[in-house]
């Protein structure tokens, strides 16, 4: 692999070594087992014949935004395999939500593992080195393959937790210590404030439904998270090269 400068070799070992040490470091941690409790959301209402229905329907928000890119970036295998991540998010998500248990989950958090793993080397493509993020896509996405199928062989959900999170960590880093090379960042930043905000309806699910019990929390969390999703599709669709005036 060619990279352009020996300071962009060092920024590029720097983080493969904390990727690599990130990982290794999971192996100190005690096994994370599934909370049963996960699976008993706020709104348990049957609706047209459909169990929860909101936590169930909220879910065309991830199809309408996925099938949009894919069918807007198909020629893109990156960015079309994002979108079909998110699309089939939805599926996956709708599926488990009318019969919440840790069997459906795993559909659930398939796509999302996938989505998560295709954003970090997007992001490190557009930072940190183009041919790194292309290099890295496959084996960050056979992490997030291999963290779904941990959990279900063994319950220890610690790579899950290290796909989910990790990303968190290092993206906010990546996207203030390195220059774009694309304009439009604004709806990645968007991006993170909607996720932060998903989390924060999720976390409150209850506290949410129990105002007027209109929606629960974690409905308003699938709404803020492909809302998020959306400002990821509007990155693409509007983002331009930025070229940098020669000295």
């Amino acid at each position: 692999m060619m990279l352009e400068s020996p300071e962009n070799t060092r920024r590029v070992l720097t983080f493969l070594a904390l990727l690599a040490a990130s990982l290794i470091g999971l192996l100190l941690l005690p096994p994370i087992h599934q909370d049963q409790n996960y699976h008993d959301f706020a709104d348990q209402r049957t609706i047209l014949g459909i169990p929860h229905f909101w936590n169930v329907v909220s879910n065309l928000l991830f199809i309408a935004v996925g099938a949009a890119g894919v069918v807007q970036f198909r020629r893109d295998a990156a960015i079309a395999l994002l979108f079909l991540a998110i699309l089939m998010t939805g599926f996956g998500s709708a599926y488990y939500h009318l019969d919440p248990n840790d069997q459906t989950l795993f559909w659930d958090r398939l796509p999302m593992a996938i989505a998560f793993m295709t954003i970090l080397a997007m992001a490190v493509a557009e930072r940190l080195d183009a041919k790194t993020g292309a290099i890295l896509l496959w084996p960050l996405i056979a992490i997030g393959v291999l963290s779904i199928l941990l959990w279900r062989w063994t319950g220890d959900l610690r790579l899950y937790g290290w796909v989910q999170f990790f990303p968190c960590l290092v993206l906010p880093v990546l996207f203030l210590r390195f220059p774009p090379i694309y304009s439009c960042t604004s709806y990645w930043l968007i991006a993170a404030a909607l996720y932060v905000l998903a989390k924060l309806f999720e976390f409150n699910d209850g506290a949410i439904y129990s105002v007027g019990s209109i929606l629960s929390g974690h409905t308003l969390k699938h709404v803020a998270a492909a809302a998020a999703c959306f400002a990821i599709l509007r990155h693409f669709q509007k983002r331009q090269p930025i070229r940098v005036a020669s000295a």
